[in-house]
């Protein structure tokens, strides 16, 4: 009896008292978070900030994707050209100003054969298309984003899906543009349809193409004689990865 009642003392005593030497398994105050001064419940979260840019480019950039309905970002690999889009076109679409999002891009291999691969289309289109969908998971979390993917509000797929279609409505990511012939962009650009962005990423330095096939650099330079067209060159000093990847392709 002596060691029930000790037990149920215990079980009464308050917990949180100061005095206390028992602390709770599950505090009621959340753990540190990298994200300041916001509550998240789960790892598998959508963000509730807004994204800030790291240099002045970045910031243009940001500026003309609200304020134009085309936009041509050209830079070298890490200054945030694909995450920047994504995460403007995920802005508008839980705004409610778009009804979808469309993200695609050429399946081209980076200079590699990768052969036969086997499963059905979207199988053989996901090592092609995985960059967009870990940004997109990245802003929206793995369980949204198979939702929004399921129901059609967000769609991923190849430049070669794009032919014939008129989209309105939407926000248009087209990323690794550099890997696009001249006529390839010139179509995509013409599926602009009404009440939407269209954004296309690329750096003409890294084609996967053959010499003069790129029609990138040719695209952008003829887009900038264009007001209602957006065209940011983003450089070495963008790069927001490791501070070596600047400094490598300074020299490669």
């Amino acid at each position: 009896m002596a060691k029930r009642a000790t037990r149920e003392k215990s079980r009464s005593y308050d917990d949180r008292s100061p005095k206390s030497k028992v602390r709770a398994l599950f505090p009621e105050k959340p753990a540190w978070s990298p994200i300041a001064g916001e509550e998240i419940e789960t790892r598998d979260k959508s963000y509730v900030r807004n994204i800030r840019p790291c240099s002045d480019n970045q910031r243009l950039l940001l500026e003309a994707i609200d304020k134009k309905n085309v936009v041509v970002a050209l830079g070298p690999a890490g200054t945030g050209k694909t995450y920047l889009a994504i995460a403007k076109a995920v802005e508008a679409f839980e705004a409610g100003r778009i009804s979808r999002i469309i993200l695609t891009r050429p399946a081209v291999e980076a200079g590699e054969n990768l052969g036969f691969l086997p499963g059905g289309l979207e199988d053989k289109l996901a090592p092609y298309l995985r960059p967009l969908y870990d940004a997109l998971s990245d802003r929206l979390g793995a369980k949204r984003l198979k939702l929004l993917l399921s129901d059609g509000s967000i769609e991923i797929a190849p430049i070669a899906y794009m032919r014939g279609r008129t989209l309105n409505n939407a926000f248009i990511v087209i990323d690794e543009v550099q890997n696009c012939t001249y006529g390839q962009i010139k179509m995509m650009l013409t599926r602009l349809g009404w009440h939407s962005t269209m954004v296309l990423t690329g750096d003409p330095d890294q084609t996967d193409l053959l010499p003069g096939m790129s029609g990138l650099a040719a695209v952008g330079e003829k887009l900038s004689a264009l007001e209602d067209v957006g065209v940011i060159r983003l450089g070495d000093r963008d790069i927001v990865r490791h501070p070596l990847v600047a400094g490598m392709l300074t020299v490669l």
